[in-house]
């Protein structure tokens, strides 16, 4: 489904990526956990199209994205709720949500049931409901993650990229988070998911890579991971 081969990538001549590959199949969830700095978010803008990877290969459904704009990239099928949710401030939640649906709206790709899956977000995110008319600068910080998160998913993508979901939020909102992503597993949503909340990831997870500085330090089924004593000396301890 998303296949990243070698991927370097950089800001400026500081290269950030050393030439990582990770395989996301079909209707599983895939995440990347590392320590701040590690190159995750990283990793998520050069799939997406944020910016421009200096080599390597990037491929969704068979097909070369490397190097697209990210609106191509969204008509392809990819969509992603970024690091620090990024919603349209001045704009009600109801006009956010169908802007995640544009490239269906345009005919960059088939339309589908746009209103079906308006309201099905909606049943995903009740509180968005009850604030469709509110502006979305006024939300909370949980509101706000349910908005991108819901804003992606009107994508109708084959996969979702989710940056760090519950940065920010409160344990309670944490766990609503998590409890959400679960169910959209349970839909048979490719995902692949950067969470500092590590166990958290690994628990919701089916694979997973570890990043360390700019590299794939080790991957394996998330449960194989959870067990490995170096992953959990690293990132399972008391802090998560």
């Amino acid at each position: 489904m998303l296949q990243i081969e070698n991927l370097h990538a950089a800001y400026g001549k500081v290269e950030v990526l050393h030439g990582i590959s990770v395989a996301v199949p079909k209707g599983k969830v895939v995440t990347l956990i590392g320590s701040n700095g590690a190159g995750k978010t990283t990793t998520m803008r050069a799939i997406s199209g944020m910016i421009k990877p200096v080599s390597g290969s990037i491929s969704l459904n068979g097909k070369d994205i490397t190097g697209m704009t990210s609106s191509r990239i969204a008509r392809a099928g990819l969509a992603h709720s970024p690091e620090g949710r990024r919603v349209f401030a001045t704009l009600p939640v109801t006009d956010n949500l169908l802007l995640g649906a544009f490239p269906r709206l345009t005919y960059g790709r088939e339309r589908g049931d746009v209103q079906g899956d308006l309201e099905r977000v909606f049943e995903l995110f009740p509180r968005l409901r009850e604030r469709k008319s509110q502006l979305a600068g006024t939300l909370s910080g949980g509101e706000q993650q349910m908005l991108a998160m819901g804003r992606a998913l009107m994508l109708n993508p084959d996969v979702l990229l989710l940056d760090e979901p519950s940065m920010g939020l409160a344990p309670l909102l944490v766990s609503e988070v998590f409890r959400i992503v679960s169910e959209l597993k349970g839909r048979g949503i490719t995902m692949l998911l950067v969470e500092q909340f590590a166990a958290a990831a690994l628990n919701v997870a089916d694979y997973g890579y570890v990043l360390e500085n700019g590299r794939i330090s080790c991957h394996g089924p998330a449960d194989q991971l959870k067990n490995d004593p170096a992953v959990k000396a690293a990132y399972l301890g008391a802090a998560h």
